[in-house]
C-alpha cells in the first residue's frame, strides 16, 4: 500500500474513532435523562455501530496479511 493511501486511511481512522467516542458520550448523557427520545438514541446507536464497522474495515486494510 502506498504511503499516501496509508496516511489517508490513518487520518480517516482517527476521525472515525473520535466520532465514535463523541456518539458514545452523547448516548450516555441521553440515556441518563429520563426524557431522552428513544428513537433518537436508537439512531445514534445504529450510527455508532456503522462507525465501528468502518473502523474495523480500515484497521483490516492497515494490518498486513500474515500467512501462518
Amino acid at each position: 500500500m502506498p504511503r499516501q493511501d496509508e496516511r489517508e486511511l490513518r487520518e480517516q481512522l482517527t476521525r472515525l474513532r473520535a466520532e465514535h467516542r463523541d456518539l458514545d458520550a452523547e448516548i450516555v448523557v441521553m440515556e441518563q435523562t429520563n426524557s431522552a427520545d428513544q428513537l433518537v438514541v436508537k439512531r445514534l446507536k445504529r450510527r455508532k455501530l456503522l462507525l465501528k464497522d468502518q473502523i474495523t474495515s480500515i484497521e483490516d486494510q492497515l494490518t498486513p496479511d500474515i500467512i501462518a
